[in-house]
């Protein structure tokens, strides 16, 4: 028997299942393709076209920039005592990156609710800041202790909120000078343009007027703050850079506060101005304008009201020392000058005055409505003859009338620092009158000029500057503010009087005070005082008054100039005892202050 090895038969496969096992790794291998090829395509494009952006996104999500504003620039007076500083409030600020554009409509309408401020006004501050900004944005500042409070309590509901301490402006006399230390303000809209270019940013707050605005540069400071890397809770993990914060410059006035005190005490609550300067280099002792403001009010945010009542106050926001009004006979200085400059009237002319005088068929009177009978220069101005003046300026003429009304400054700024806010005036002539009013100068128009009346303006303090010259033996000053101011103190512009001008000047004012319309100012506890008076008509309206005056007489220290718009009654009754009160008020601190 033969043995034979079994044989293996092989199954052959049925053509139905021919590469079936091999269908789903073959389906599977295609759609990892398309899928790997997607997220490759996706990945590439997200790395080689987006790939900066969102690298900056990410690190915008975990790092965070916390500005540090710096503590503004003290104001101080000519002794170093505070006029304006700085104090803690809190403000809200909100964190653009720390929720979706989608989800911060809820967080600003609750905001909104616990502020008191409307939503629009949020909305708006957050899409100027943008959405991708890393700095805090200001919302509000000085909240209330109970919003402070409620703020804490809905934390977790207002993600991207944040309230924290800053510093303030603090005006710790309130009023006092109000209108030369100005107020701050945030950036409004429309300006925020124009301080971009110089680094500012949405809610930072800048000087709004007066000294504020002139030195903003000096008082700012320089921001600073921290870089640092934050958790998904908002946390800081840790400090990745930091600059130091730059606190702005001290800016230190000539004003005196106790002097100042006295002039607004003086002025009370009458429409109109008080300026004293030192006659000697312009600095600025005193500057009162009523009626006036509260600058605290915009340290925060004021209210609707609050903003409407100031606005009833017959804008309290203008500075009246640095506006124009009609000089009155305060302007016979000028007259005088131009009289005997001229060569046209010797110093001791003597004149008939009359109850009148007729110019042009126009009947121009004197202000007591008879006259004086005959006078000179001295005995002019002592009683204030306007008929007297009238003839003057006849014989001078207008051009040189006009040119020394130049040259004492009127018609142009005086230098002060707050240019923004002071008005030229006006030194109206031929030209003028003929682009303004189509027609010509008038003899009668000269006659007007003669007595400050007409259609010149002079600001108070332009009339202070004028009563400085013959209280400093014939110089025009430059008013400032600043005290380190070297270049101000030293600037003089000499008006090259003759000595018999100069003369005739100071005798007629001392005169004013001792026989004339000044007498309210000869008193006992004063030395000898200089000074001149002046009623200006605004037809249909109480006259304006003034009273300019220097002192001592025989060697200035101080000049004083009283202005009462719409006040009524007379230069001499009503302007005079309030440049008496000031004047005492200097003499007697300066009394005290003697070792």
């Amino acid at each position: 028997m033969t043995l034979t090895s079994p044989v293996t038969i092989a199954q052959q496969p049925s053509p139905r299942t021919v590469g079936r096992r091999y269908q789903s790794v073959i389906l599977m291998a295609v759609i990892s393709i398309f899928m790997l090829g997607g997220i490759g395509s996706r990945l590439a494009y997200l790395q080689l076209i987006e790939g900066n952006r969102n690298r900056q996104l990410a690190d915008n999500n975990r790092i965070r920039l916390i500005p540090k504003q710096p503590e503004r620039g003290r104001i101080l007076d000519r002794k170093g005592r505070i006029l304006a500083g700085s104090r803690l409030s809190h403000s809200v600020f909100l964190w653009p990156l720390a929720q979706k554009k989608a989800e911060w409509p809820t967080t600003i309408k609750r905001l909104s609710q616990i502020l008191n401020v409307p939503e629009d006004q949020i909305q708006k501050r957050l899409e100027q800041a943008g959405y991708n900004s890393p700095f805090l944005i200001r919302v509000a500042r000085g909240i209330s202790p109970a919003q402070v409070t409620a703020l804490a309590e809905y934390s977790n509901s207002l993600p991207g909120v944040e309230v924290d301490a800053e510093a303030v402006r603090y005006y710790p006399y309130g009023d006092l000078a109000a209108h030369v230390i100005g107020y701050t303000g945030e950036i409004s809209d429309n300006d925020f343009e124009k301080y971009k270019s110089e680094n500012y940013r949405l809610g930072d707050v800048v000087g709004q007027m007066g000294i504020e605005a002139a030195y903003e540069k000096r008082l700012r400071g320089t921001w600073g703050g921290q870089q640092v890397e934050v958790n998904g809770a908002g946390q800081v993990v840790r400090i990745l850079g930091q600059k130091p914060v730059l606190p702005g410059q001290d800016v230190q006035l000539t004003l005196d506060m106790d002097l100042q005190k006295a002039a607004e005490a003086a002025l009370g609550n009458h429409k109109g101005s008080i300026v004293a300067i030192d006659p000697k280099n312009g600095a600025i002792l005193a500057m009162v304008s009523r009626p006036t403001f509260d600058p605290n009010l915009f340290s925060t945010r004021i209210t609707d009201a609050q903003w409407q009542r100031l606005q009833s106050e017959d804008h309290p926001f203008v500075n009246r020392a640095l506006q124009g009004f009609p000089p009155a006979s305060t302007f016979k200085i000028v007259t005088t000058t131009a009289g005997i400059e001229s060569g046209k009237f010797s110093a001791d002319t003597v004149l008939m005055t009359y109850p009148s005088i007729t110019v042009g068929g126009i009947e121009f009177g004197d202000w007591n409505r008879a006259g004086f009978g005959p006078l000179g220069f001295v005995g002019a101005m002592a009683w204030s003859s306007d008929t007297f003046f009238y003839q003057i300026a006849m014989g001078v003429g207008d051009r040189d009338l006009i040119r020394w009304t130049r040259r004492y400054g009127f018609g142009r700024k005086t230098g002060v620092e707050l240019s923004a806010e002071e008005a030229p005036g006006l030194v109206p002539d031929d030209k003028w009158k003929q682009q303004e009013l189509k027609e010509g100068w008038f003899l009668g128009d000269t006659v007007n000029m003669s007595i400050g009346q007409g259609y010149l303006q002079a600001s108070p303090l332009q009339v202070a500057v004028m009563f400085a010259v013959p209280a400093n033996g014939g110089y025009r000053v430059k008013p400032h503010l600043l005290k380190d101011d070297e270049e101000s103190k030293n600037w003089q512009d000499s008006l090259n009087l003759r000595p018999e001008t100069l003369r005739t000047l100071q005798e007629g004012l001392r005169n004013v005070i001792t026989t004339g319309t000044g007498q309210a100012l000869n008193v006992s506890n004063l030395p000898p005082i200089s000074g001149k008076s002046g009623t200006a008509e605004d037809f249909g309206r109480e006259s304006h008054t003034w009273f300019g005056a220097y002192a001592p007489t025989d060697k200035p220290e101080i000049v004083v100039v009283a202005f009462g718009e719409n006040s009524g009654g007379g230069g001499g009754s009503f302007a005079a005892p309030m440049v008496r009160q000031v004047l005492e008020a200097y003499f007697r601190n300066k009394q005290t202050q003697r070792p």
